[in-house]
């Protein structure tokens, strides 16, 4: 089976559907973490609803998906902070899809996103309980650094040069 990564529309029902599926998982991983119970159903929609991933649309930003065998696997994204500066977020597979090197080549794929539109650097940010997610940064090549926003539920802050003569 092969994997293909390409840009998707932030407001496709692929696109929703991945963004209510990484949206669940990492608010009920955090609800049952702290305060053993899941969302509420109430505010996990409430949520959802507000965050569109309209800033994830061009110019100033790409939302990507992963499919495998031709299937809506996950998905990355990446907006401009800055004219220098892009941040990656929304890196999310299915469950069952973890483990095949979909999550790599959908950060690498944010990767080119971010230099075609002019970043030299990405950011981003995630919590202390994904360590998954922070152990997969660090092997692409990020580094930990200070907070470079303050967000609520942002514990750790990671960066990468995106130079093409090998800063990345």
């Amino acid at each position: 089976m092969t994997w293909t990564v390409g840009p998707e529309p932030y407001d496709s029902p692929v696109a929703a559907a991945l963004w209510r599926a990484y949206y669940t998982e990492v608010s009920d991983r955090w609800y049952q973490l702290y305060e053993g119970h899941p969302t509420d159903p109430a505010e996990l929609e409430r949520e959802i609803a507000a965050q569109s991933g309209a800033d994830l649309a061009p110019p100033r930003g790409r939302l990507l998906v992963a499919r495998y065998a031709g299937e809506a696997a996950g998905s990355s994204g990446v907006r401009l902070l800055d004219g220098t500066t892009a941040e990656l977020t929304r890196v999310f597979l299915y469950a069952g899809m973890r483990g095949r090197g979909g999550a790599a080549l959908l950060v690498r794929a944010a990767e080119d996103a971010a230099r075609a539109l002019g970043a030299e650097r990405m950011v981003l940010d995630t919590r202390a309980d994904l360590v998954e997610a922070r152990t997969l940064y660090a092997r692409l090549g990020y580094t930990e650094t200070e907070a470079h926003n303050e967000r609520p539920y942002a514990e750790h802050w990671f960066a990468k040069p995106l130079r093409l003569d090998g800063g990345s």
